[in-house]
C-alpha cells in the first residue's frame, strides 16, 4: 500500500499536517524526469522543473489563510495535449501541428487559480479522433492493468497517469465517449459533463459544437470538485444549452427507474457479460427494478456521429494540413476526416433534421426511466486487434457512447468491478441534459457500494476519499411544507411529483401554530394559521419538500383562495416556506389542531 498522495483526500490531509508543497511533490518531480517517465507513452509533455517551481513560488507567496481557501492547493495534475497551456507546446499528437500556445485553455486558468499544479500534458488518440489509444506517433498507451490491451482513447494518456498514481486528476476531453472509454477500462471515474457546462476556450476542438472537457479521477468526489472549479462557460457563446436540473434523480415517493439495455452485448470471452450482470443485480439489491430498454433509437443517433456530416467538423479542424500535407496524419485518422468529403452543406442539414426528429422521439424514454446505466464498453481489444481492424474495433468501443453529446446528455462513467479476465470492468449512468449534479450523487451512492481498489491497484478506498467537498452546480430548489392536500398519498400530491420535488422530511411545525378543516373545499384542505402572541398554539405535522424554483410558478398558479404560501416556522427553529391560510378563510372553519394534523384528522373522520 502506497503512502504517497493520491486522493484530494490524502493531500488535504497531508497539507493539513504541515507539508509542504515542494517537499510532498519532490518524489513525483524525480519520477517525473527518471528514464521510466522518458520511455512512458502516455506523456507528451513533462514540465521542466523551473515550469514547475514557478508554479510552486507563487503558492509560497500565499498567506496560510489563502492557502486553505484553495481547494485544490498544491495537487499535481496533467492535461491532454489538445488542451492549451501558455509557454507549452499543444501537439495534438501530431508533431507537424505543434505550436506553442499563448494563452492557457479557460479550464487551466481555473484549476491552476484553484492551487492546482500542472505537471505534464498526455497522448492521445490524434486530433481525438479514436477511442482506443494507438493513433499516435508518441506511442501507444497501453492498458493500465495488463499491457497486451488498449487503455482506450482519445484521452488515454490521461486515465493511464491518473490510474497509476501519477496525478491526483486530469483532464480529458469527451466527444464520442474519450472522457468515459479510458476510464471504464482504467478502473476510473470519468466525469462527462454536459455539453455547454465547462469552458472550450483553449481546447482544440474535434466536434466543436459536441465537445466537452472531462475529468478523469480516481473517486467521484475528487472528479466532482475538479468539476466545480472549471464549470461555467463565461467565456464564448455555448453552442448546447441546457438548463441545469435538480441535484436528484426521480420522483419523489416513488423508486429510482433505472434503465438497462435490453441487449447489452458485452464480450463473454472477458467476463464482462458476467460483470454487467453483477452491475443489474445491485441495483436489484437496492430494491430497484431495472427496466430493459430498446436501444435502436440511440444507436441511430450514434451513427450519424461518424457516418453522418459531423465528421467535416473535424476537417475543419485540420483542413490547411490535410490539404497540403496529408501525410502528417495517422493513417486511421486520416482516413476518418476523409469521409468529410462524402458530405455537403444539404447533406449536414438532412442530418440536422433527422437529428431533431430522432430526439422527438426519445423524448417518452424520460418518462418512463429516470436515469439509463450501460456498459460503460462492452469489449476491451487488444492492441493487435485493433493494428488489424482499427476501424472496426474502435466501433465497438463507442457503441455505448457515440449518442450521449449528440443528444446533449450528462454521463458519469463508473467503476464496476474486476471481469473474469482480470480487466477492470465499468459502467455509464446517463441522464438528461443538466442533470450532473444528480450524476455525481448517484455515484456517490455505486461507489460506496461497489467498494473499488482505487485505479490500478493503487490502494483500498476510504470513507475519507468519498467524502464529497464540492460538485456540480444544480437548478436553486426552494425548501416547501406542506400539510394538507399535497402531502404523501393525498389527492394533490401529483402536483409535487409532476414538478420534480423531492421529500426533505416528516417533521412538524414549531408549537405557535392551529390547524383548520376550512368548509366547502374541493378536495377536502386544512388551513394553517400562526397564533397571536398569548394565544395557545402546538406542533403540527407536515412534510417538507425541496422544489425547483423553476417550478414554483406554475404551483403558484393552482393554489386557491384562502390559501397561499408563507413562511412556516419547523421544530428546530428553522423557517421555510410553505402554505397559510387567510384569517378570513378561517370563518366557520373547523379547529382540528388537538389531532396534531391533517392526516390524522381524515383517519379520525373514517
Amino acid at each position: 500500500m502506497t503512502t504517497t498522495p493520491l486522493t484530494l483526500a490524502d493531500w488535504r490531509a497531508a497539507y493539513a499536517a504541515g507539508a509542504q508543497a515542494t517537499d510532498l511533490l519532490a518524489p513525483l518531480l524525480a519520477r517525473l524526469h527518471g528514464q521510466a517517465a522518458a520511455d512512458d507513452p502516455a506523456w507528451i509533455h513533462r514540465c521542466a522543473p523551473d515550469f514547475i517551481a514557478a508554479q510552486l513560488a507563487q503558492l509560497a507567496q500565499l498567506s496560510e489563510r489563502d492557502r486553505a481557501m484553495l481547494p485544490l492547493y498544491g495537487v499535481p495534475f496533467a492535461v491532454k495535449d489538445n488542451i492549451d497551456v501558455a509557454g507549452l507546446p499543444t501537439t495534438a499528437a501530431c508533431p507537424a501541428f505543434a505550436h506553442v500556445a499563448a494563452h492557457s485553455a479557460t479550464v487551466v486558468q481555473r484549476l491552476m487559480a484553484a492551487g492546482a499544479v500542472l505537471v505534464g500534458k498526455t497522448n492521445l488518440d490524434q486530433f481525438a479522433t479514436g477511442l482506443v489509444g494507438t493513433r499516435s506517433p508518441y506511442g501507444e498507451v497501453p492498458n493500465s492493468f495488463d499491457s497486451q490491451y488498449v487503455s482506450g482513447g482519445s484521452s488515454s494518456g490521461s486515465a493511464s497517469v491518473v490510474a497509476r498514481g501519477w496525478v491526483a486528476f486530469a483532464l480529458g476531453t469527451d466527444t464520442a465517449g474519450s472522457g468515459r472509454v479510458p476510464a471504464g477500462l482504467n478502473n476510473l471515474v470519468g466525469l462527462k459533463p454536459t455539453p455547454g457546462r465547462v469552458p472550450m476556450a483553449g481546447v482544440l476542438p474535434a466536434c466543436r459544437t459536441l465537445d466537452v472537457v472531462s475529468v478523469l479521477a480516481l473517486t467521484v468526489a475528487d472528479a466532482a470538485q475538479v468539476m466545480a472549479v472549471i464549470e461555467g462557460a463565461e467565456d464564448e457563446p455555448d453552442f448546447q444549452s441546457w438548463p441545469l436540473q435538480p441535484p436528484w434523480l426521480g420522483r419523489t415517493g416513488a423508486a429510482l427507474r433505472v434503465g438497462v439495455p435490453s441487449a447489452p452485448g458485452c464480450d463473454a470471452a472477458l467476463g464482462y457479460d458476467q460483470a454487467f450482470e453483477e452491475a443489474v443485480a445491485q441495483l436489484r439489491a437496492w430494491g430497484l427494478a431495472p427496466q430493459p430498454i430498446d436501444m435502436s433509437p440511440l444507436f441511430e443517433v450514434a451513427r450519424l456521429l461518424y457516418d453522418g456530416p459531423w465528421v467535416a467538423e473535424r476537417y475543419a479542424v485540420v483542413q490547411a494540413l490535410f490539404d497540403h500535407q496529408p501525410e502528417a496524419l495517422d493513417a486511421t485518422v486520416q482516413r476518418v476526416i476523409a469521409r468529410a468529403s462524402e458530405f455537403d452543406a444539404a447533406s449536414a442539414f438532412r442530418a440536422r433534421y433527422l437529428l431533431e426528429d430522432l430526439r422527438r422521439q426519445l423524448a417518452p424514454l424520460w418518462q418512463q426511466i429516470d436515469v439509463l446505466m450501460v456498459p460503460t464498453t462492452p469489449t476491451c481489444p487488444t492492441r493487435a486487434a485493433v493494428a488489424a481492424e482499427p476501424v472496426l474495433r474502435n466501433s465497438e468501443l463507442g457503441r455505448f457512447t457515440n449518442f450521449v453529446n449528440l443528444l446533449g446528455q450528462a454521463a458519469l462513467a463508473l467503476p464496476s468491478g474486476a471481469s473474469a479476465s482480470g480487466l477492470p470492468f465499468g459502467v455509464t449512468f446517463i441522464a438528461p441534459g443538466g442533470s450532473d449534479a444528480a450524476l455525481v450523487d448517484l455515484g456517490l451512492r455505486w461507489e460506496a457500494a461497489r467498494a473499488q481498489p482505487l485505479g490500478c491497484r493503487l490502494r483500498p478506498a476510504t470513507p475519507a476519499d468519498r467524502a464529497l467537498q464540492a460538485g456540480p452546480a444544480a437548478a436553486a430548489t426552494l425548501a416547501l411544507a406542506v400539510v394538507g392536500a399535497h402531502l404523501a398519498g393525498m389527492p394533490l400530491h401529483g402536483q409535487l411529483v409532476e414538478r420534480g420535488c423531492r421529500l426533505r422530511s416528516a417533521t412538524s411545525t414549531a408549537a405557535q401554530y392551529r390547524l383548520y378543516a376550512l368548509p366547502g373545499t374541493s378536495p377536502p384542505k386544512p388551513g394553517l394559521a400562526r397564533v397571536l402572541v398569548g394565544e395557545t398554539g402546538q406542533a403540527i405535522e407536515l412534510e417538507v419538500y425541496d422544489m425547483p424554483i423553476a417550478a414554483l410558478g406554475s404551483f403558484l398558479a393552482l393554489i386557491p383562495p384562502p390559501l397561499g404560501l408563507g413562511s412556516v416556522q419547523l421544530v428546530d427553529g428553522t423557517w421555510v416556506k410553505g402554505f397559510i391560510c387567510e384569517g378570513a378563510g378561517l370563518a366557520g372553519a373547523t379547529d382540528i389542531s388537538a389531532i396534531g394534523g391533517w392526516r390524522a384528522y381524515l383517519a379520525s373522520q373514517r
